[in-house]
This record gives C-alpha cells, structure tokens and sequence, in this order.
C-alpha cells in the first residue's frame, strides 16, 4: 500500500513453472495482493504456486479490500446499474475458479482457468478479481521473468497520484535498448506501433506490445474486460478501448530483459498480421462510438470522406496506370478524375490525423 491506495499485481502464467517462484518473490512488499492467473498450464506451475501460499501463515495483515457498498438514492442510480451490469457479464468470463479458501487472508491469490483461453483472457480475469475488490491500483507483469519488479514502483505511481488512468512501460526509449532487444522484435514492434497509434488515438505512445503496465480502478470499471482480445493482441486492444473511455495515459521507460532462462511465446510473423486486423476493427470502432456516438466530431467526417474517395479513384488510377503500360493516350477526364480524387482523398484523411492528434492531446501526460 502507497498513500492509502492498495495495490495488485496480475500475472498471467502458462508453463512457467522455472521462473514463477522466482517472480513472485522478487515483488516489492509495498504490493498488497500478487494474482496468480494459471492458463491451464501442462506443468508445475499450478503446484508451486500452490505451495506457495500452503506455506502462508493465513494471518495476512490485509489492507482494504473489497466492494464498497453504495447506498440507493435517486442520485447515484448510474453508479448501481453499471455494478448490476459488471455482475451479470460474469457468465462472458473465461471458466476460472480461485484455490485460495480465504482470499482476503492471503496476500498470493492463485486463480486457476478451467482451460486455456490466451494472455488476454487470462489478464482478464485477473483484472477481474481486482475491480471486485476494489483494489486501486493493479500493475501486471509477466510471469517469464522477463520484467523487472523493481521498476513497478514506477509504473504505479502515476497511478497511485492520481496523474493518469493507465501507465504503460517502453523499452524502446531506454538507453541502449538496440543492443540487446532481438532485431526481428525491434523492428515488428516498431510497426505495430505505428499502426496502434492510428487505431487508438494514442499518437505519442511506442512499444505497445510491453505488457509492463498499470492501471486504475475507475479505468477497469470502464471496460468490458471479459471483451478484451484473448490472445497476444489484447495490449494493442485495450488501447483502443481505454481512448473510446477518454482515458489518460503515460509511459515511463523500463528496461528490456531477455535471455533469463525463459524463451518468449510470442511468433512475431504470426502476431502482425492477427494485430492488424485487431486494429483496423478497433480503428472504426473507436471513430464511431467516440467521435460519431459520444462526443461528435468532423475528423470522423474527413476519415470516411478520405477512405471514400480514395477507394473511388482506385479504378481510375488502374485505368491510368494501364494506359501508361500500353503506351496508349489516357482520357484526359479519367487522368483529372484520379488527380482530383486521390489528392482530395489525401488531404481529407491528413486533415482527420492532424485533428486526430490535436484532439488526443489532452490524454497523453
């Protein structure tokens, strides 16, 4: 606990059986509650974990937790039918069931999926266990040991202040971060992150598959988290959905580990092209419901007037270029229809980013 806010930690785990131990004793005492989440794992992971906690005293001397009850008045009406709706999505969860006997007595919670579901469920359900309890500030980090605990203080801080609402970690700030992340990930993770700016209006964020991050409660109750994407796309994802919330965000630079005896799950050839088309959705998505639903605004205009006419001088500019080919006159009317078109289509989508960017300014800390 820091300033009388309690703090998580979530860690998703699948087969991790020769680094959790060592995670979960690396974690700074000022965390309140470390979250074992097991994917199904195939070996001993479940099992440490479990002697782990056999092994606590059961006399855990416990912050704060759980729900804080909300008295009925014809003012807060909004406050108890989102706590009704965030209790009957519980049906949309990852089946899961919790080995501890009285969680509240232990400060190691191992939450046990009933089968293997991806990184993003599995944070999901973590994060769920969070916003139960009321925790107010829940950090997650791998179970790989591919991230560093000492730096979540951190990544919790701003949290904790009151700065932001979500803090993310990027090594491709830190000094030297060239030399030793692999350059196959160096580079895929460079263009994903130019395409998760464009999807989620986070124009000045890098690194956005670091899953190093923290995030607050009223951030949590904000989203539909058993709808986050299941698998390795859910950090680009919850982008999206945290800017559609009108979230703050900031990044702190943290260090990139690697070769600490755990080898990374992720295929990067196989994970682009998956993000992708996670981003392309989440894209439209989030130019509707924020920019045509929430709060209008003509950048969503210009994007659809920009994709409209660019896609329309598509078959003006095949006819152009075939003329060219063949070596045979183009229609003057077909060459000024593809100029005009593509130039207005250009221009339309450059003033939609510009505004874009202007306008999320104001969420980036």
């Amino acid at each position: 606990m820091i300033n009388d806010k309690t703090i998580a930690v979530v860690i998703p785990a699948y087969n991790e059986e020769t680094q959790i131990e060592l995670v979960i004793n690396s974690i700074p005492d000022f965390v309140d509650r470390i979250i074992i989440v097991n994917d199904g794992s195939k070996d001993n992971t479940s099992a440490i974990v479990k002697g782990i906690i056999d092994k606590e005293t059961n006399d855990y001397s416990s912050p704060r937790i759980g729900p804080i009850e909300v008295a009925v008045s014809r003012f807060n009406q909004v406050d108890i039918a989102l706590r009704t709706q965030i209790e009957l999505e519980t049906v949309h969860y990852l089946p899961h069931e919790i080995y501890n006997p009285t969680p509240k007595k232990s400060r190691v919670i191992l939450i046990n999926n009933l089968q293997n579901g991806g990184v993003g469920a599995t944070v999901a359900n973590g994060y769920k266990w969070c916003r139960e309890n009321e925790i107010d500030c829940i950090a997650k980090i791998d179970g790989d040991g591919q991230m560093d605990p000492s730096e979540l203080a951190a990544i919790c801080m701003p949290v904790i202040n009151g700065e932001v609402d979500y803090v993310k970690g990027n090594r491709l700030i830190y000094p030297g971060a060239s030399l030793i992340i692999p350059k196959i990930r160096y580079w895929g993770n460079s263009v994903l992150s130019i395409l998760t700016k464009i999807a989620s209006g986070y124009w000045h964020i890098s690194d956005t598959q670091t899953a190093f991050t923290a995030i607050s409660l009223k951030a949590l109750k904000a989203l539909k988290l058993y709808d986050l994407y299941p698998t390795y796309g859910y950090p680009n994802d919850i982008l999206v959905k945290l800017n559609i919330n009108f979230c703050s965000i900031k990044e702190v630079p943290i260090k990139p580990v690697y070769e600490v005896g755990e080898q990374s799950k992720m295929k990067i050839f196989k994970v682009i092209p998956r993000i992708s088309s996670i981003l392309i959705k989440g894209f439209f998505r989030r130019l509707w419901q924020k920019y045509m639903l929430k709060s209008f605004h003509p950048l969503f205009i210009l994007y659809h007037m920009g994709f409209l006419l660019l896609t329309i001088s598509i078959p003006f500019g095949v006819k152009v270029f075939y003329k060219v080919l063949t070596q045979n006159p183009a229609n003057p009317v077909t060459v000024l229809a593809f100029i005009f078109l593509f130039i207005s289509g250009f221009q339309a989508l450059l003033f939609a980013m510009w505004m874009d960017i202007q306008d999320n300014e104001r969420l980036n800390k």
